[in-house]
């Protein structure tokens, strides 16, 4: 069999997509609390304040937090051996600053592991995912100020301490590369900047967006470091948002262009995570950009000592990328780039390359040598409920099977050491780009649409049954 009988057939949601009840049992609020509806052609808004005329998709949600033992014993339905999920930090420390924990916060958490541990089920819990306390944006401009970093250390030692025995699997930052991005000022640093409204347009500022990622890349080492004291069984990964470019052309100038995208979007995080020091690239860049990091002796020590044990990742399409200006364009999870026009795409407009999946496990593996999990990958689609409550999404399907078929190839014929996979948006979840409900991901169908109206009833997709058959098989029936 192409995958190890331990393999991690499983599925990932993150509390801020997935929980709702935002003002619920003494929760904070967070970033993503404050982010209104958008679609596809109206851009999200980032508000200081809640502005009633707006709506909040976040703070519903799928409203996991009063079905999460349905919506678990689905998971175990379909034979789920791991779910990743995420722990909000707003819900044990509502403010970020507190001096104890949150009880009920706490309590939430213990009782979705008493809940998985039931079905036999292995938790993979991100520490922060595109979430953290509003009151810190408000007082500090996110992880702008290093003093965040002492923060976010109490409350994973408070979290590594308290589940300790719990949970064996974790990761530091969601997609923590976002941070190389304007887009990543609000979403993953807690950056707000003045003027900055629009989500998908903020106002950037290079030198206060890589300074506040410095700060996240130590905060994620001084976690493993926390993590592996408290309990040395505890394998702690980074959490890498690929976002892989081919050259469009063999014009020398695009390959060129496609190795720097490479180096500074994918790598330059990873680096540091997984070799405890940023790249010999890094420095040329950031004199062009007159980038000028503090990086203090403690904290090349701290990032020397605090590398991951394994490497995981989000994979959903490839781009490419031309010095030429007549290409056209297409869009991407997080970035896009010039169309390839060798490949399909999503009704979203993301290219569709399960061979550029196994292209991109070689290349981490090459490069690190770690052992890699796929925790996130999927397909956003439009499904249609019909009358008998059913949805027939072949389309996820077909999705699905070809890039798993990508993932055995690169563990039989290339020998990379990958040992789980979950499905991104297992049960229908809020879009982080778009704040809707119509963009789904799930296997499970959650009866709501992109304000919030509906019964929250779950449904089964024709995916459910299919992937249900992929895991009984260990990935060997993709039919």
């Amino acid at each position: 069999m192409s995958f190890n009988k331990k393999f991690l057939w499983g599925g990932a949601t993150a509390a801020n997509q997935f929980e709702g009840a935002y003002d619920v049992d003494d929760k904070g609020l967070s970033t993503d609390d404050m982010l209104s509806s958008g679609t596809s052609k109206k851009h999200r808004q980032i508000t200081k304040t809640t502005n009633p005329k707006l709506y909040y998709p976040n703070r519903i949600a799928s409203d996991f937090y009063y079905h999460y033992k349905d919506d678990i014993k689905l998971m175990a339905e379909m034979g789920f051996k791991a779910y990743r999920m995420s722990i909000a930090w707003t819900r044990i420390f509502p403010t970020g600053e507190e001096k104890e924990p949150n009880p009920k916060g706490l309590a939430f958490y213990d009782a979705i592991f008493a809940e998985l541990k039931k079905y036999d089920i292995e938790p993979i819990v991100t520490l922060s995912h595109y979430e953290m306390p509003l009151s810190l944006v408000n007082k500090y401009n996110g992880w702008a100020d290093r003093r965040v970093i002492k923060l976010f250390a109490n409350y994973v030692k408070t979290v590594f301490k308290h589940f300790k025995g719990k949970v064996k699997y974790w990761l530091t930052f969601n997609e923590i590369n976002c941070g190389t991005l304007p887009l990543g000022n609000y979403t993953s640093l807690g950056i707000r900047n003045p003027g900055s409204t629009d989500y998908l347009n903020q106002i950037d500022i290079p030198q206060i967006r890589y300074q506040a990622l410095h700060h996240q890349l130590v905060a994620s080492a001084l976690a493993v470091k926390i993590g592996h004291e408290i309990d040395s069984t505890n394998k702690i990964g980074n959490m890498i948002a690929m976002m892989p470019v081919y050259p469009l052309t063999c014009d020398p100038l695009d390959q060129l262009k496609a190795q720097r995208e490479w180096r500074l979007k994918q790598w330059y995080c990873a680096d540091v995570q997984c070799r405890g020091k940023y790249g010999s690239y890094c420095f040329p860049f950031w004199k062009k950009h007159r980038i000028k990091l503090n990086i203090t002796k403690e904290d090349r020590r701290i990032l020397e000592e605090g590398t991951v044990d394994f490497f995981s990742l989000s994979y959903y399409q490839t781009n490419c990328v031309t010095t030429h200006t007549d290409a056209s364009e297409s869009s991407g999870n997080l970035l896009g780039g010039a169309k390839n026009p060798y490949l399909k795409s999503s009704e979203w407009g993301w290219q569709i390359d399960p061979e550029g999946l196994r292209f991109t496990l070689n290349e981490i593996y090459d490069r690190y040598n770690l052992p890699i999990i796929i925790v996130e990958n999927g397909l956003g689609a439009e499904d249609k409920l019909t009358a008998d409550k059913t949805i027939h999404d072949l389309y996820r399907i077909d999705y699905l099977r070809a890039h798993i078929q990508a993932m055995k190839e690169a563990v039989d014929e290339d020998n990379v050491d990958l040992f789980g996979y979950t499905m991104w948006g297992c049960i229908d979840l809020v879009s982080a780009s778009t704040g809707e409900m119509a963009k789904r991901y799930g296997f499970v169908y959650v009866d709501s649409d992109n304000y919030g109206r509906g019964t929250f009833n779950r449904y089964k997709k024709d995916s459910f049954y299919w992937y249900k058959k992929v895991i009984k098989s260990n990935g060997e029936d993709l039919s």
